[in-house]
């Protein structure tokens, strides 16, 4: 495939990867959006337990998608390591993600966060396979 094809799907994995930071932090803010995160299990603005773990999560989806940018050189960084590995990590968690918002009780999470988490999957399959 195409580098320039990788490199796309690459940068739309990371934005969206941004996107769905933005919500953990907007969770931890203390948005009430509870419903599409959680499985659902709380209405409104999450539980203090639960609204600081989307502090890391926020961190970690961040470093996600500048992975998939480093590793198809959108980024062009001098990695200490080879970041195959991680995106092998990227996209096992990306798929099991979209497998648990779909499986979740909450509608909205499965109608919102389901189709989003799958379209991230299917960038950083595209960068495992291609990239």
């Amino acid at each position: 495939m195409n580098e320039v094809y990788v490199q796309i799907a690459a940068s739309i994995g990371a934005a969206l990867l941004a996107a769905i930071a933005i919500f953990q932090i907007l969770l931890l803010a203390g948005a009430p959006l509870g419903e599409y995160s959680w499985g659902g299990k709380h209405t409104g603005v999450l539980p203090p337990p639960q609204r600081w773990m989307s502090l890391p999560a926020a961190i970690i989806l961040c470093l996600m998608g500048f992975v998939l940018l480093i590793h198809t050189n959108v980024l062009s960084v001098d990695a200490f390591t080879s970041t195959r590995g991680f995106v092998w990590g990227i996209t096992i968690f990306l798929g099991l993600n979209t497998l648990g918002n779909a499986a979740s009780k909450s509608r909205k999470e499965k109608v919102v966060m389901t189709p989003v988490s799958g379209l991230c999957f299917l960038m950083s399959l595209t960068v495992l396979i291609f990239g």
